[in-house]
Order: C-alpha cells, then sequence, then structure tokens
C-alpha cells in the first residue's frame, strides 16, 4: 500500500471516530487516538522536512546510518513492537485536537509526498540530514521513512480500537 493509500485509510478510519473516542485514553500509559493521530502528522511533517533539506544540502555526508538504521532498512520498517519513548512533554501529543484538524494535517501531510514522490530520488543521494536513532539519512529514505511510520503504527490503532471497543 502506498503512502497516499494508506494515509486514505487512517482518514477514513477517522471520519468514523466521535469527537470523544478519539480523546479517551483507554488506560494509564497510552495514547489516544487523536495523539497517535497527532504524533502521526508531526513526525510525518519532520520527516518531510528532512527530505527537503536533503534537498537544500550543499554539501556531501559521507557518514551513513547506524546498525539500528541499517537494520531498520534492511527490514524495510520497523520491528512491530511498541516503542516507548521518554516520559516527557515533547513526546506527549496534544490530546484536544478536533478531527478537522487531523483531517487538514493528514492532507498536508498527503500534499507534501505528493509534491516529493516524482523528485525524490533526483535528490543527490550524499545529501543528508541526521536521525537520531538511524544516523545520516538521505532524501530517499527520510522520504520512505514516512511510511514506514504510518505503516508502524497500524498495531497501535487497531489496539486502541479493541480497548475503545470499536
Amino acid at each position: 500500500m502506498s503512502d497516499l493509500k494508506l494515509i486514505d485509510a487512517y482518514k477514513s478510519n477517522l471520519q468514523a471516530y466521535s469527537l470523544e473516542q478519539l480523546r479517551r485514553i483507554p488506560e494509564r500509559g497510552t495514547w489516544s487516538l487523536g495523539q497517535m493521530y497527532s504524533h502521526l502528522i508531526l513526525v510525518a511533517l519532520e520527516y518531510l522536512d528532512n527530505v527537503e533539506a536533503c534537498a537544500e544540502a550543499v554539501s556531501e555526508q559521507p557518514l551513513g546510518k547506524t546498525t539500528a538504521g541499517e537494520n531498520l532498512y534492511a527490514r524495510g520498517g520497523f520491528l512491530p513492537i511498541k516503542i516507548k519513548l521518554p516520559d516527557l512533554p515533547e513526546n506527549t501529543p496534544s490530546n484536544s485536537e478536533e478531527k478537522e484538524d487531523l483531517f487538514a494535517g493528514l492532507d498536508l501531510v498527503q500534499k507534501r509526498i505528493r509534491e516529493w514522490e516524482e523528485k525524490v530520488d533526483l535528490v543527490n543521494p550524499n545529501h543528508k540530514a541526521l536521525h537520531e536513532g538511524f544516523g545520516w539519512l538521505n532524501a530517499r529514505e527520510w522520504y520512505d521513512l514516512v511510511d514506514m511510520h504510518f505503516r508502524h503504527h497500524l498495531n497501535q490503532k487497531q489496539e486502541l480500537e479493541q480497548k475503545l471497543g470499536l
């Protein structure tokens, strides 16, 4: 499933949720569906900003991916495990977004994906931006990370829906 179709599926699900369902945190230590959507949007936009940074880079970066980055790209995605971010304010997405805001965010992500899909492979592969965990990634790798991240959260979405009785 391409990035755009996957995001369409997320949008379709979003349509069916009530605002109360989006904001309800099913149990301590988990996010609401709305927080998960907010996280997906913010991270995708950050990754796409890095695609742009690679395109605008003027010097080549000889360094590459970390071992975790090499493993991620060799697998083509994240392991099907829960990744717990440190319990810091910057790792806690907003739980007050309106459905319209989330739709607008997903629309923006799709628009930015479309802007890059034809030209991402024209960017010098040695122009890179640093990912904290995966090392130096080029534009194509950042672009592909958007899809990997959306796919990674499908299990979380299913779990949250089950806990909410959806």
